[in-house]
């Protein structure tokens, strides 16, 4: 016994909507209320049954999802050069974008690291930046303290002994 959650209508506009490509497939589970899993296991058998890989003939490949993208680098990765155009072709892709997703896919990790050692002098140069500002603070408190200190002397001095002005 087969349980149908959703009506055929229903699914089959949605896979339409997944193979057109000009949404991703978590914006269509924001919308509809699919499950994702769901929604990705309609859209490889759409696929299947039409004799396309996942990684089908969008309209435009620069909205493909990172994951298809992904899946195209691996598809390619030990193809002959002539079976990477042929597959190009076929897909709608240029060969430069599909070399740049690589390139992308093999420094994904680069780019984390430098961000973070990026970061991380970032926040050296901070450290080093508030403690100089925090040394300086000190001594301009203290100077203010000492002259504070010279007011109150200059004052009790005054108040002793008088003022100069006064015995003019």
């Amino acid at each position: 016994m087969s349980y149908n959650k959703y009506p055929k209508e229903m699914k089959e506009a949605i896979i339409a909507r997944m193979l057109e490509g000009d949404e991703t497939v978590m914006d269509i589970q924001r919308d509809t209320g699919v499950g994702i899993n769901t929604l990705y296991r309609w859209r490889d058998q759409a696929k299947h049954q039409k004799g396309l890989s996942a990684t089908t003939k969008y309209k435009n490949a620069d909205k493909w999802s990172s994951q298809d993208k992904f899946m195209v680098v691996l598809e390619t990765a030990n193809l002959t050069e002539i079976e990477f155009s042929e597959y190009c072709r076929e897909k709608g892709v240029y060969p430069e974008q599909v070399k740049e997703w690589k390139e992308a896919c093999i420094n994904a990790n680069d780019i984390a690291r430098e961000k973070s050692t990026k970061a991380g002098k970032e926040l050296r140069a901070e450290r080093k930046e508030k403690e100089k500002l925090e040394k300086e603070l000190a001594r301009k408190e203290k100077a203010l303290a000492e002259a504070i200190a010279l007011l109150v002397l200059r004052k009790k001095a005054d108040a002793i002994w008088g003022t100069d002005e006064e015995d003019e």
